[in-house]
């Protein structure tokens, strides 16, 4: 669904993005691993066509993002680090607005949204403002936001940043929810090694803009040749690193803001 050959991304000489080659397989629950400054935003920026790359390419469901981005950007769903959604817009309004956006017919619109919301189980929120919403409901209205045109693959930017424990599950059980459903290919960077471990098929490890390793988070493990080992362990084995960890709609957004300006 995605292969990324030697893609570099530099800004005025800096390399945020070096030489970088991977491929995601249709339904994988891809976590592309690495603290922040790793390179993993920018990374994203580029396959969703925002960025363009300074060499390399990328492919999503065998479009090259260089020279058929619009089909490119049909084919994908994407939830930033920064809020998506209008607090001062209820669940409804905030889900018409991206049907009108991506083209959906006015015929369908009404239904979608309404399985959107029952999917998520917001359906009693539908005409809540979104500013009332905790951390957990605005991530769901968000990659429901990201789903309403059934792309075939979903990239999501830390998806469960500013969430506490149980938010972060059931964003997650939505996340699995929908490749069941659909047989969506999920893409998510993240820092937070836990989660990387508990929810991906596989996982890159992200470094200084390159990869250090791709496989399986077991896989990973066991190069660390000891029988406990965790992610981190391997991280830290397989760069020399030490990684740091880090609501209501207030919260996420100034958390978000936060991921965002370190990249």
């Amino acid at each position: 669904m995605i292969r990324v050959e030697n893609l570099t991304k530099q800004f005025n000489g800096f390399t945020a993005v070096d030489h970088v080659s991977f491929e995601v397989e249709q339904g994988e629950i891809f976590g592309f691993l690495g603290p922040n400054g790793a390179g993993k935003s920018t990374t994203i920026k580029v396959l969703i066509t925002l960025l363009a790359p300074t060499s390399g390419t990328a492919l999503i469901d065998g479009q090259d993002i260089r020279n058929r981005a619009p089909q490119v950007r049909r084919a994908i769903g994407y939830v930033p680090q920064m809020l998506s959604v209008d607090g001062a817009l209820t669940a409804y309004e905030n889900l018409l607005l991206l049907a009108q956006l991506y083209d959906i017919p006015k015929a369908q619109r009404q239904e979608r949204i309404r399985e959107m919301l029952s999917f998520l189980k917001l359906a009693e929120h539908a005409h809540s403002l979104v500013r009332t919403f905790s951390g957990g409901m605005v991530r769901k209205l968000e990659v429901g936001q990201a789903m309403l045109h059934r792309p075939k693959a979903l990239l999501l930017d830390e998806p469960t940043t500013g969430l506490d424990p149980v938010a972060r599950q059931n964003v997650w059980e939505h996340l699995f929810d929908l490749r069941e459903k659909f047989g969506t290919t999920i893409f998510f960077s993240t820092h937070n090694m836990e989660e990387a471990d508990e929810v991906s098929d596989r996982v890159a490890v992200m470094n200084r803009g390159k990869i250090a390793a791709i496989g399986g988070a077991e896989e990973l493990k066991a190069k660390t040749g000891t029988a406990a080992a965790t992610l981190e362990d391997a991280f830290i084995f397989l760069t020399g690193n030490q990684l740091e960890e880090t609501g209501n709609f207030r919260e996420i957004r100034r958390a978000r803001r936060t991921g965002q300006r370190l990249g």
